[in-house]
């Protein structure tokens, strides 16, 4: 989320961009990471739905039902299955904890979305959305764990270290945005989305390395 149509618009493409690189890169050196590196591209989508609703100022239509169709059931699937398959075999029975909370918290989620009405306001420089979602401790909490535990829990340096940006800045977006000053969770995105990049290209790129040093020796 942005502070405007136009800084969404931006992003949006911005982070769309990264994300054919992303992919394009993991095809190349890291074939596992696929799902993950592709992360960005639904993130600029994300953007650009919100460039929609922003100019549409708010309402409940089906753009805002698409913009909380990918923030809440599809992301934590997203995140916590793409990194059970990319992440190293040691670390898998442990990522079976998040990609359970992921399949628990998304359902839970998308029956609220089916059985609701979503509606987005414009708030000051952020958008506002109400959605009613029951017990929302326990699935903010399974959220997390879905996600930012996901990554944490990889065992994959990369992805960790994603983990903690994550973290950290989602809670500094979140306080920042219920305060109604500034949305800033485009920022974020773009952040996450160019650690993704980098990560999908490590891996291939270390084995060629390795692999002509051999032929030296």
């Amino acid at each position: 989320m942005c502070w405007s149509a136009s800084a969404n618009l931006v992003a949006g493409g911005a982070i769309a961009a990264i994300g054919v690189a992303c992919v394009t890169r993991a095809a190349r050196n890291r074939p596992r990471a696929l799902p993950l590196a592709a992360l960005p591209l639904l993130l600029g989508a994300h953007q650009l739905i919100e460039a929609y609703i922003w100019n549409a100022g708010g309402g409940s239509g089906p753009a805002t039902v698409a913009w909380a169709v990918i923030a809440l059931p599809l992301l934590p699937l997203w995140v916590s299955f793409g990194v059970l398959y990319a992440a190293p075999p040691r670390a898998h029975r442990r990522l079976l904890l998040p990609a359970t909370a992921a399949v628990l918290t998304s359902t839970a989620l998308a029956h609220t979305l089916a059985t609701t009405t979503v509606t987005a306001e414009i708030r000051g420089h952020t958008m506002g959305y109400a959605i009613g979602l029951p017990h929302a401790p326990v699935l903010l909490a399974g959220y997390l764990v879905a996600t930012v535990g996901a990554l944490l829990w990889s065992g994959d340096r990369g992805l960790v270290q994603l983990g903690l940006l994550a973290g950290i800045g989602a809670a500094v977006c979140a306080v920042v945005w219920r305060t109604e000053f500034i949305s800033t969770w485009c920022a974020w995105a773009a952040v996450c989305s160019v650690v993704v990049c980098r990560w999908s290209g490590t891996e291939g790129s270390a084995a060629r390395r390795e692999a002509g040093r051999a032929r030296v020796r």
